[in-house]
């Protein structure tokens, strides 16, 4: 694995319906593909717990830096992606700009309500 989703975000790009969560919370931070597999393997994480109680927190210390890092470099992305057109002279829509604002404010009330 390479530890980049299989879509990069772009700023420019309005969320397809899988992006988009159906419970009402917000966009998924990952496609459907990259959230079944970080969840099969946490799932394996929690079974080698049994036998390898320290291994087993040490995988589950490198996927959750791994998931971490994969969200930063998303968001760095789309930010890149905005500066790019803003200093190259290109207008920037409000509906671009709106979706990206949502992307954020979803993220971050998350992160507050952990």
């Amino acid at each position: 694995m390479t530890g980049q989703p299989d879509r990069p975000t772009q700023a420019t790009a309005p969320p397809s319906a899988e992006d988009v969560a159906s419970d009402g919370k917000g966009q998924a931070l990952f496609s459907e593909a990259d959230a079944d597999d970080l969840q099969q393997r946490w799932r394996g994480v929690q079974a080698a717990f049994v036998d390898e109680p320290r291994a087993a927190v040490e995988q589950a210390d490198a996927l959750v830096a791994e998931v971490m890092q994969r969200l930063t470099d998303g968001f760095a992305r789309e930010r890149a992606g905005l500066e790019r057109q803003w200093s190259g002279g290109q207008d920037v829509s409000t509906e671009e700009l709106r979706l990206a604002i949502r992307r954020y404010r979803s993220f971050f009330d998350r992160l507050l309500s952990l």
